[in-house]
């Protein structure tokens, strides 16, 4: 029976568990932080390299690598910002996290501050959620009144700050540079780059914004032969545990952590369950909605980040969204093409026009106005917004239309052929 493999969740599934400062500190917390004042910043950059941890916010770029770009030398403050605003369809793992053991990830953000030199972090949390912020301030208070946060914590002569910032809800502050945009006070609007936030991010300076599962990640990699042990969970290039989020028709949906080295198969008739109701699978969105869908004879995968690209789709948030026999794709495409036009900040126009116009499309489906040249049209829009807009979310509208309309044409096809 296929089981989680405990890191993240380890303090978590324990059913005993004190998610206070004192109750953290009993299972070895700041261990890892004091091993860390110990050594150099390039050192911890380096090793956190060695780790072969990827950004689990969707992108899975190597973490390591991404500091590593950070400017320096140039007279000005660094910051990092962990991106806590959560906000792709399906997805539900770093809540889990800053609500249930917060100290985990703010451990691991102290980590990551010190590595690329920042005395000021913030985190970028989603408006919604209430529980998850009240516990971060809580916990950041805590910090502070124990020493560890402030002036000199633990005696390592580094200062450092952490402020909770609360957003408003927009999917598209789950951009990196929008994120910052809306953490300087402006409208969350994805930026021109290069500059890359790495030379000019949060108020010009160089900034590195990264997940919280990812953060959270940084206190088993520093713990006692943690770096080997994380790389040992998964295949080359793809190291470590990660939180999946598994929805939809499933007898056992949830949060599960796993290693990188369970397929896709697995995951959904072991860990959960298998399809409810006795019903067949028809297809999974495999990494939240923006990510292109599966049908039901392609689930026999490595569930990471490279073995998913292979196939033409990706991990993206990890949040897997399961469909049955009964599901009608249609309407299905609707609600995220729904979701897309919405949240559109509208400055690029093939994302502006794009989601608005392939929601209009797929709706005439609905209400019995398709066509065979409406089903061509629908496909030439997504492609329009793939790699021709400012920030991802013209490619996460495009995505799941193109793949579901060239997976599923037959779908799109009954509403017009009785009609």
């Amino acid at each position: 029976m296929l089981e989680e493999t405990l890191v993240l969740f380890k303090n978590i599934r324990n059913p005993k568990y004190d998610k206070s400062l004192a109750g953290y500190k009993k299972t070895g917390g700041f261990k890892s932080l004091k091993k860390v004042f110990g050594m150099k910043p390039e050192e911890v950059v380096q090793e956190v390299k060695e780790s072969g941890v990827r950004g689990r916010g969707g992108a899975g770029f190597p973490t390591g690598l991404k500091w590593s770009f950070m400017a320096k030398g140039t007279g000005k403050p660094s910051y990092l910002v962990a991106n806590a605003d959560e906000s792709e369809p399906g997805t539900c793992k770093d809540r889990e996290l800053m609500l249930k053991d917060p100290h985990l990830f703010l451990e691991g953000l102290m980590i990551g501050s010190y590595a690329v030199g920042c005395h000021h972090a913030y985190v970028y949390v989603r408006g919604e959620f209430f529980p998850a912020i009240k516990t971060l301030n809580a916990a950041v208070d805590e910090l502070y009144a124990d020493g560890l946060l402030g002036h000199d914590p633990l005696g390592s002569g580094f200062n450092l700050d952490i402020t909770i910032h609360t957003g408003a809800g927009a999917y598209i502050c789950g951009e990196e540079t929008a994120l910052l945009d809306s953490l300087e006070g402006k409208r969350g609007q994805p930026r021109v780059k290069p500059p890359f936030p790495a030379v000019s991010g949060f108020n010009g300076c160089p900034t590195s914004v990264n997940n919280v599962e990812t953060l959270a990640c940084l206190p088993f990699i520093f713990s006692d032969g943690g770096v080997e042990s994380f790389k040992s969970f998964g295949p080359q290039n793809n190291s470590g545990t990660h939180l999946v989020s598994l929805s939809g028709h499933v007898n056992s949906p949830g949060v599960y952590e796993l290693r990188m080295d369970v397929s896709m198969k697995d995951i959904i008739y072991e860990i959960g369950g298998g399809i409810r109701n006795g019903k067949k699978l028809k297809g999974v969105i495999p990494g939240g909605s923006s990510s292109p869908v599966m049908k039901a004879d392609e689930i026999d995968v490595l569930y990471n980040f490279d073995d998913l690209a292979k196939i033409g789709t990706m991990m993206g948030s990890a949040a897997m969204m399961v469909f049955d026999e009964d599901t009608d794709v249609v309407k299905l495409l609707h609600r995220i093409t729904r979701f897309y036009a919405h949240e559109s900040c509208g400055q690029c126009t093939p994302c502006r026009e794009g989601t608005h116009w392939s929601r209009q499309i797929v709706r005439d489906f609905l209400n019995g106005n398709g066509s065979e040249e409406k089903l061509k049209r629908l496909d030439r829009v997504g492609g329009n917004m793939l790699g021709t807009t400012l920030c991802a979310l013209g490619d996460a509208a495009a995505l799941p239309i193109q793949s579901i309309v060239n997976k599923f044409p037959e779908e799109f096809r009954n509403y017009y052929a009785t009609t």
